[in-house]
């Protein structure tokens, strides 16, 4: 069986410490469900090799990724970005979550694209309406010469160079899944786990679902290298069981064998309290140039750096008083920057929580990204092939 190769107006961007394939939503099939073959073949997937060599993607989760972009159907935003994360060895399109590395890529593309208007040469505002939990994010940026500003003096560990800031604020991010930002009720619960035992976890849904584990508690130290991850399948086991757990309990599946199917959430982390960490560059950061460290896995593997929506909930986390990372966590002052440290450096975010009766509710949750068109043309893919 053999067909000509389909083609498709794409644009690919880097944004924070992702990249993906931008898409225009009146480009794509009416039906959604059409969706997931075409995003397969143009990433690469599924690849038992995970190389993604036949395609855009390149072999881990934090870019084999797609964004569709087009007007908002939300009053209070300027554009809708749906989110795709394309499994790389099997055939899994998960469109439960989001990506908050590549929101922040959503404001420029849509000023360059025309989606949204250009304002003069300064700031610019965009907000956005995420499809996938339904949340606004406002992104806060530069336009210069008509475009999305790109030169900058910000830094990203885990990106080379340096950028335009973008700042995106996460508004009343709790509850994107399950509904509520502690959806047991607790700050920290005690997991049942299957071949693991009892396992005292946090979980939170703010920007998306998240359990947090003290690393010690899994028999490792909260500064392993993604490759140290990698390396330890009895690790590999225990967060995987942590992760089905938490999903249940979480009421984001019935059962663990539901739960493995859906392996993009919750994101399932170690945390740590501060410590001298060696980094993927080959330097060693300082204990004192963090507040709390993690470790967290993206669809089963080691992230190199950290999901900047798990960043957002563990900065949530850290503020609401009983929780794993509110206990290891070097800030004290409620109003300051959180800086967590992962395996690429040091990211910078802030959040805030408001008590109501015996609620807790998050205000917002915010962070500094940066973000840059890489091409734009067309995109080639085949969704039959001859083998």
């Amino acid at each position: 069986m053999s067909v000509q190769q389909s083609r498709l107006r794409a644009v690919f961007m880097r944004g924070g410490t992702s990249k993906a394939v931008m898409f225009h939503r009146a480009d794509l099939p009416p039906d959604q469900a059409a969706w997931a073959p075409i995003f397969r073949a143009v990433m690469g997937s599924p690849d038992p090799y995970a190389r993604q060599l036949d395609g855009m993607g390149g072999g881990v989760s934090s870019v084999s990724k797609v964004c569709i972009v087009g007007p908002s159907t939300h009053p209070d935003a300027d554009v809708d970005y749906t989110f795709a994360q394309v499994a790389v060895k099997d055939s899994r399109v998960d469109f439960s979550a989001i990506c908050g590395n590549m929101a922040s890529a959503i404001g420029p593309f849509a000023i360059d694209e025309g989606l949204v208007p250009c304002p003069p040469d300064g700031p610019a505002t965009v907000r956005i309406h995420n499809t996938n939990t339904s949340k606004i994010i406002h992104a806060q940026f530069h336009v210069q010469g008509g475009v999305a500003a790109v030169d900058g003096e910000m830094s990203l560990d885990g990106v080379t160079g340096s950028g335009s800031p973008i700042r995106l604020d996460f508004l009343h991010p709790g509850g994107p899944s399950t509904g509520r930002l502690l959806p047991t009720g607790h700050a920290c619960d005690t997991l049942d786990v299957p071949g693991v035992g009892a396992v005292t976890a946090s979980l939170i849904d703010a920007a998306n679902p998240c359990v947090f584990v003290e690393a010690r508690a899994l028999g490792a130290t909260g500064i392993e290298l993604p490759g140290d991850i990698e390396g330890n399948p009895e690790l590999l086991r225990k967060l995987e069981a942590v992760r089905r757990a938490a999903s249940v309990a979480m009421g984001l599946a019935p059962d663990a064998e539901t739960a493995g199917s859906k392996a993009s959430l919750p994101l399932v982390a170690l945390v740590a309290a501060p410590a001298d960490a060696p980094l993927l560059s080959g330097v060693t950061l300082a204990a004192t140039q963090s507040d709390i460290l993690v470790r967290m896995m993206s669809t089963g593997q080691p992230h190199r750096a950290v999901p900047l929506t798990g960043a957002l909930c563990l900065a949530v986390a850290c503020r609401i008083p009983g929780s794993l990372p509110a206990q290891l966590v070097a800030t004290a002052g409620a109003d300051q920057d959180i800086r967590i440290g992962h395996p690429s450096g040091v990211i910078v975010v802030a959040a805030s929580v408001e008590h109501q009766g015996d609620t807790v509710q998050a205000r917002h949750a915010s962070a500094y990204r940066t973000a840059r068109r890489l091409f734009a043309g067309e995109v080639y893919y085949r969704t039959s092939i001859a083998r």
